[in-house]
Formats: structure tokens, sequence, C-alpha cells
């Protein structure tokens, strides 16, 4: 009879969190990937309803954070249906804004609405932990409410930094920790009405509950400001939005 003792010396399947889920490492990407599939389609809306319009407020804090200037040339992972990258071209149309997301669905999304814009993008579908992209391509790196999503942060961070030339800026808008005041209301709005929206409006409840509690996982200010550190980047600093709901974190490639 075989011995289905595990040896030892082998060591175990690395493994990522799917919301609260624990999955293999190798898994996250295609379920990340399934997630977005299904709510392309209404997702510009769905964020709309789940923060009664606020993500425009953050959207818009960001671009002014990184103050586009003509020529720049600007990189938006994550970057999906264009919320972002539409808005910094709208800011500034001379600078040269490239997509990338791991969903077809939502770049096809992104598309249409650009062509509708009147506004010229580039569009490519890539996984953030491994860009294909050149090294020292960019002047800036933006991803919003993206990275939560990867399965290895830090391999995203690194990427960023090699993606950027020196003197390069990384902005990351997540979701982030409230005040513990503010704890047990946002989990109640968080859980008990997100993902029943979300079944309303797309059809999908499992897809709102993994955005939910993936919000849940991610790392608080503080430990985030430092992976950005630790992937190299310089001058990091961080800005609460709405008493944390979302914030801004920034680093400089020096």
């Amino acid at each position: 009879m075989p011995d289905d003792t595990p040896d030892p010396r082998t060591p175990p399947d690395p493994s990522t969190h799917f919301g609260f889920q624990t999955i293999p490492l190798w898994e996250k990407p295609a379920r990340v990937r399934e997630v977005f599939e299904s709510v392309a389609t209404r997702y510009d809306l769905m964020n709309d309803l789940m923060s009664a319009g606020l993500h425009r407020l953050w959207k818009e804090a960001l671009v002014d954070w990184l103050a586009p200037r003509a020529g720049m040339r600007v990189l938006d992972v994550a970057g999906g249906t264009g919320d972002v990258a539409l808005r910094i071209l709208r800011r500034q149309p001379r600078a040269a804004v490239t997509v990338c997301d791991l969903t077809e669905g939502m770049l096809r999304e992104g598309r249409a609405r650009a062509a509708r814009d009147g506004l010229d993008l580039t569009w490519v579908a890539g996984d953030a932990a491994t860009l294909p992209f050149p090294d020292r391509s960019f002047d800036a790196y933006t991803i919003a409410f993206g990275i939560r999503n990867v399965a290895e942060p830090e391999l995203a961070l690194r990427e960023a930094f090699r993606v950027l030339r020196r003197g390069g800026r990384l902005l990351v808008l997540e979701f982030s920790r409230v005040p513990p005041g503010l704890e047990a209301a946002y989990d109640a709005y968080s859980f008990g009405v997100i993902p029943a929206v979300g079944l309303a409006v797309t059809g999908d409840r499992a897809s709102y509950q993994y955005l939910v509690e993936s919000i849940r996982r991610f790392p608080d200010q503080e430990t985030f400001l430092g992976m950005v550190e630790a992937a190299g980047f310089r001058g990091a600093s961080f800005r609460n939005l709405s008493l944390g709901v979302a914030c801004l974190h920034s680093g400089w490639k020096v």
C-alpha cells in the first residue's frame, strides 16, 4: 500500500488569499479574471452605486497628485474600463497613456468608452506581476483599486519600479482601513449591502462578496507604505481619503 505521508523535504505549494479563501498562488489570476469578466459591462455603474459616487472624487485626487504634463508617458495598470486613464488624458491631452489589464472584457469596455469620447489610448492585456513592457518605459505608473487583486502585490510593486524611468512616480489608489470607531458601520454596509446590490445590478453576488473580502485582507496604510519602500521607492507617503475608506500611496524612483 503506498505511503501518502507528505515528504517533509518537499516545500508546500505557495498559497495566497482570494477574499477569505486560501488558494494556490497560481490559481488567483484566473479567479480574478473570472470575477472581472463577469462584472465588466456593469463595472462602472457598480462603482457609482457602491461608493455613492465617491470613487470619482478619489480618482480625481489621484490625477491631482499626479499633475500630468505634456509628453508624460503614463502606465495605468489594472486600468480596465479606462476610468483613471481617461481622466488623465482629459486633464492633459498631450500625455501618452497606456492601459494594461488582465481581463479582456474590461479592456473591451474601455476601448468602446474611449472611442465614444474620441480619446486615443493604448490598450494592452497583461498581468501586473509580469508587465509586458521594457525597463524604464514610463514616467508614471498608476493603479486604482487593482493591486489588492494581484496574487503577490510585492511583485507588482517591483514591476512598477522596473518599468519606471529614474525620477518616475508611483501612485496607488486602494481601499484601506477606517478608524476603529467606524469599523462596525463600515462592515455592516460592506457585507450587508454591496453583495446584495451586486446581485441586483449584475446578477453576480459572489464577485462582490469577493471584492468586499479582498478589501479586508489588504494591508493597512502603514504596512503598505513599508511595502512600497521595500520595492525601492523613495519619498514614499500616503494620503487618506474619506477617513481611510480609500488611500493614495505615492513613491519615487530615484
